[in-house]
């Protein structure tokens, strides 16, 4: 599979979650709430004067705070209309959906 390729048929992320629970999450403070932006303070853990990272994706292995429910079954973001802008543009079954998956054995639903 070439980096530039999505499936046609995309896992349903809602019975997903491998991206939630294998990537670190960094944003702008600026999409913070508190600096006018919609990402809730309390899930954020600061590491620059202009970056910070969703809790429990700074952790080994990562496993976003907002994630409930068990990967690969039945999941859902806690922040889903509030998520950091990597969130929003994380594409399902991308390359990095792929790896996402394979780390927790989800396998590759191909092309």
């Amino acid at each position: 599979m070439t980096a530039s390729l999505i499936d046609a048929n995309p896992p349903d992320c809602q019975h997903c979650g491998a991206c939630c629970a294998t990537f670190r999450v960094d944003f702008s403070v600026h999409e913070l709430l508190s600096e006018g932006g919609c990402v809730p303070d309390g899930l954020a853990a600061p590491l620059t004067g202009s970056n910070c990272r969703l809790r429990g994706t700074d952790h080994q292995p990562p496993r976003c705070a907002a994630l409930t429910g068990r990967v690969g079954e039945r999941v859902a973001c806690g922040i889903y209309e509030w998520r950091p802008s990597p969130c929003r543009e994380f594409e399902s079954g991308s390359d990095a959906c792929h790896r996402a998956r394979a780390r927790h054995g989800l396998g590759d639903l191909g092309v």
